[in-house]
């Protein structure tokens, strides 16, 4: 049973026969001791004040001499400071509670059963006339993330992404591949999927601007030039076609998106995520207009005498919602009331988590509304998992298209630069192979990049440098790893040279001030991935293993390991330094990123 736990029942049972009354758990506060005062933990005693009727430092002496009394075997000593009780705990405790983590190789995480809640996240949601860039890497890295998160905290966990597959913006892709393309395919051109598509609809862009500019110059106004340009008529009528099923524009249609398809699992893959099921907007549009049309018939939307359908929600202190175009033809809200449906019928969905940037915040809060009422069960409490932009100095990259930054090259370039930074420390490792080499170089990199994403609060705006992100001091991916690393030599030369840690340490080994607050630190794993869950928020697991890193770096340069001559004391800090380790490996894992045996 964990240390805090037992306490906090001796507590209830102190208060029970000190004063005689029954009280609930929730009030037994404990919070780790203050550096300043001795001790470990610290119950905060002015809860009980009303029952002991006592000053606060007296209450807290009783209660303290009840726990030393009672459980001597947790509580070694106390010491009070005003209406604080600090603890010193017993250090056998300490090494039971270590034993307990180096055993256990997924220390802190609940188990998921068949009774587990089913979370069903989306990210990703990306458009099939372009690869995937900056921004996509955030949504998906904190997508990923996310789910580990939700998974180690005993839910079951389905992770959606939904294509934006149809509409005018893939027929000008199209359009523009028709017209310029001469045939080219991802085969002929060397170019994957994605980008050569993201290259016709730049072209696409280029050629409607300059006759838009043609009609301007004719005399034409700008804003009707945009609507009469011919390429841009041509894409709409692309789209009309594609509507009523045309069979040549369909073909054509299917097959760029799979170029697309192809090249987006290659950048998934490259940044280690992935999906249970992708739904596309292509299938869920017309679902959501059978929705749309049975809420209607409800009377919870209603036809306006354009023939356009709307959703009245002021009474929720909201605007009007449009679902429906006068033409019939659906929006954004309602190909979502589409895939919602979709979603439901495959999964008995208990939480439903969007992972959509903040500009959406107000779509969402009408999604909510508009589930709520269409039925679904968990539509009242969906969760906007809402984050900021991230982007890059000026300067620091250039995407292909040179307005947003292309995920492929930045990925390829962290890599590289992982290579550049790191070579010098790769080439000390003895029989270091080529192979492994590029292996290290993108562990490091993809670490680097996915650490100092994630490492920030997803609802903050952030600023993605580089340079500074593959730095093997800080609080960077990289000087995580390295700690790790450094942690499995150690383990490794302890193996050479005979030395097993067993699986239950000496109960009366001697225990550092230092190696005590590194056994709570590592005990704090599990409220750390709790907290994360709670709040939907990655980003205290990765400042929990930066923390832990600086504290064991810190334990390393104040004891030696393998020359301490005590064989004790010895055991018990590679226990502390495996323990570590597992808590580092499974913490960053979390996160998406790996960690490497060596480097």
């Amino acid at each position: 049973m964990e240390i805090a736990k037992r306490i906090s029942q001796a507590v209830l049972a102190a208060i029970n026969e000190l004063y005689g009354v029954q009280v609930d758990e929730k009030m037994v506060q404990l919070q780790e001791t203050r550096a300043e005062f001795e001790g470990n933990l610290t119950l905060v005693v002015f809860p009980f004040l009303k029952m002991s009727r006592k000053k606060p430092e007296d209450t807290a002496q009783e209660i303290g001499d009840y726990l030393v009394k009672t459980v001597p075997d947790v509580v070694a000593k106390t010491n009070v400071v005003k209406g604080f009780l600090n603890m010193v705990i017993a250090p056998a405790q300490w090494i039971a509670l270590l034993d307990e983590i180096k055993n256990h190789d997924k220390f802190g995480f609940k188990p998921v059963t068949d009774e587990s809640p089913l979370v069903m996240i989306e990210y990703s949601s990306p458009n099939t006339n372009k690869p995937l860039h900056l921004g996509h890497v955030r949504n998906n890295l904190l997508g990923w993330a996310l789910a580990n998160v939700m998974e180690a905290n005993g839910n079951k966990v389905v992770k959606t992404n939904i294509v934006n597959d149809r509409g005018i913006h893939i027929c000008k892709s199209m359009l523009a591949w028709i017209k310029y393309g001469n045939g080219e395919t991802p085969e002929s051109s060397g170019k994957k999927g994605d980008h050569l598509i993201g290259d016709y609809y730049v072209a696409f862009d280029k050629h409607y601007r300059e006759q838009v500019k043609e009609l301007v110059a004719q005399g034409m106004d700008e804003e009707k030039a945009k609507q009469e340009a011919p390429l841009i008529k041509e894409a709409h009528e692309m789209l009309v076609k594609w509507e009523q099923n045309d069979p040549e524009v369909r073909g054509l249609w299917r097959k760029m998106n799979e170029w697309v398809y192809a090249g987006f699992d290659e950048t998934y893959k490259a940044l280690g995520v992935g999906f249970d099921k992708i739904y596309y907007e292509s299938d869920t549009y017309l679902e959501g207009k059978e929705k749309v049309e049975e809420g209607l018939e409800k009377g919870f939307f209603y036809r306006r005498d354009d023939n356009s359908v709307w959703a009245d929600l002021t009474k929720e202190g909201l605007d009007e919602k449009l679902l429906l175009r006068s033409d019939g033809t659906s929006v954004y809200m309602t190909q979502d009331i589409g895939t919602a449906k979709l979603r439901f019928q495959d999964y008995p969905i208990d939480k439903m988590i969007y992972v959509v940037g903040n500009e959406q915040n107000y779509h969402f809060q009408v999604l909510s509304i508009l589930l709520d009422k269409l039925g679904f069960k968990w539509g009242k409490d969906l969760v906007h998992f809402s984050y900021g932009m991230v982007e890059l100095p000026n300067g620091k990259m250039k995407s292909r298209e040179g307005t947003v930054v292309d995920a492929d090259d930045l990925m390829a370039a962290m890599v590289a630069d992982a290579r550049k930074m790191s070579e010098d420390k790769i080439k000390k490792l003895e029989g270091i192979t080529e192979e492994e080499t590029q292996e290290i170089s993108r562990i490091v990199g993809m670490g680097a990049l996915k650490y100092f994403i994630l490492k920030v609060d997803a609802r903050k705006n952030m600023l993605f440098d580089p340079e500074e992100s593959i730095d093997f001091n800080g609080n960077t991916g990289p000087f995580i790893q390295y700690t790790y690393a450094r942690i499995r030599s150690i383990l490794r030369k302890a193996q050479e040279h005979g030395i097993t840690v067993p699986a239950t340490l000496p109960a009366d080994a001697e225990l550092a001030d230092k190696e005590i607050s590194l056994i709570q630190h590592l005990n704090g794993f599990t409220q750390t991935i709790r907290q994360a869950g709670t709040d939907y928020n990655p980003s205290c697991i990765a400042n929990y293993c930066y923390e832990l890193v600086k504290e064991y770096n810190q334990f390393y340069h104040d004891f030696s390991v393998l020359r301490e001559e005590d064989e004790k004391k010895k055991l018990v800090r590679l226990a502390l330094s495996e323990a570590v380790s597992k808590v580092i490996k499974n913490g960053m894992g979390l996160l998406g990123i790996e960690v490497p045996e060596r480097m």
